[in-house]
């Protein structure tokens, strides 16, 4: 049997908050358990509004929407990243300018994020929002990136697709910014199959928001739509599979957990292998382990394990290939050291599943050592 890099996690409990929800009736996009849904979350995360959405990358868009960022506007974002991140400021119009990474966590450089800001403003450009993203599950180094933002006058849009339940600094993933957004992909550290969230403070951005996702109709009797609307909300049914992976997601958290740590003992011996994150990783969520490997020290490569891994029905992946180097980017700007590209080029991504059995790592163990010991 194939084992996979992420699979959902999803058993009997899942099974009976959806069928509770097909016997209420409630099969219409919104309905009660939505609600509860919303709830749930905004009280985990610790912020006041949450509107769930048919994705992340819908969060991100209607944010963006909200906002009124458009063409002429710039966004500084993280270069490393899944192209959703990116392909929402591409659709309000707008142009994305990459941040490089710290190569340690590969999370946006604060440093960086000051050049960039700074020469940014220096050449006229207008900056309204900056959205740095949650590697792997490790929360964005807030606190400088928040400073520098606020010291531009700019919005802070935080993707936390990849890091719920994650903290940093005591909060949690998600609280962080102006506003934050969360994906439930069917590979997220939990899922309803499709869907996303965005999370606030600010009121007026999530009604907006909600009234958006909902093709923009106004509060009348009949169908009267002031402005364009989307088709976005996030159904019942799918929030009831939520609200049953909510109530496991800090076990399954700790399953994650329990991976990194033997993965972290697996490779304490190779030299030039390092997990992606660094060694101070009490506050992730662990969603996906990742490696580094210095070819020229470990006298392996990333991509030699890969290989091997493949051989015997193990995924596995490379990481994030840095969007700057996308072809869909020609010709836009950064402010780059390196640092992702280095990460794409020597990284892999290790099965994580919270649903993978102890036989199964076993197997993934067998083929590390095969690799690092030979």
């Amino acid at each position: 049997m194939k084992i996979l890099l992420s699979p959902p996690d999803v058993g009997d409990l899942e099974h009976e908050y959806v069928m509770a929800a097909l016997r209420s009736g409630w099969v219409a996009p919104a309905g009660p358990d939505l609600a509860a849904f919303e709830q749930e979350v905004a009280a985990r995360v610790g912020v006041t509004h949450a509107v769930g959405l048919s994705s992340g990358t819908a969060a991100l868009h209607l944010a963006l929407v909200s906002w009124g960022v458009g063409p002429g506007d710039v966004v500084p974002v993280s270069t490393l990243t899944f192209a959703a991140t990116v392909n929402a400021i591409r659709y309000v119009g707008a142009t994305p300018h990459f941040v490089d990474c710290d190569p340690e966590t590969g999370n946006m450089s604060p440093a960086l994020l000051e050049q960039a800001l700074s020469e940014l403003a220096a050449s006229g450009q207008r900056v309204p929002v900056v959205i740095p993203v949650d590697m792997l599950g490790k929360c964005v180094d807030y606190a400088p990136i928040a400073e520098v933002t606020q010291a531009h006058c700019a919005l802070l849009l935080a993707d936390a697709a990849e890091s719920f339940g994650a903290t940093y600094g005591g909060r949690s993933a998600g609280s962080f910014g102006d506003a934050s957004v969360l994906s439930f992909n069917g590979n997220k550290i939990m899922t309803t199959s499709g869907g996303g969230m965005l999370l606030t403070d600010d009121e007026r951005l999530a009604a907006h928001v909600r009234k958006l996702s909902t093709q923009a109709r106004e509060p009348v009797a009949h169908y009267e739509h002031a402005e364009i609307g989307f088709n976005y909300r996030l159904s019942n049914i799918l929030a009831a599979l939520g609200r049953g992976q909510l109530t496991r997601l800090d076990n399954m958290i700790k399953r994650r957990r329990e991976w990194r740590e033997r993965y972290r003992a697996n490779f304490s011996k190779s030299l030039g292998v390092r997990i992606l994150g660094g060694d101070d990783d009490a506050q992730d969520n662990c969603w996906l382990t990742a490696i580094v490997v210095d070819p020229l020290v470990s006298g392996w490569t990333a991509t030699d394990l890969g290989a091997a891994m493949t051989e015997v029905g193990v995924e596995t992946r490379p990481i994030w290939k840095p969007m700057h180097l996308q072809p869909i980017s020609r010709g836009l700007g950064g402010t780059l050291d390196g640092s992702a590209e280095t990460i794409f080029a020597q990284g892999l991504t290790l099965p994580s599943g919270s649903a993978m059995t102890d036989e199964q790592f076993a197997s993934v163990e067998s083929v590390i050592r095969s690799v690092t010991v030979s």
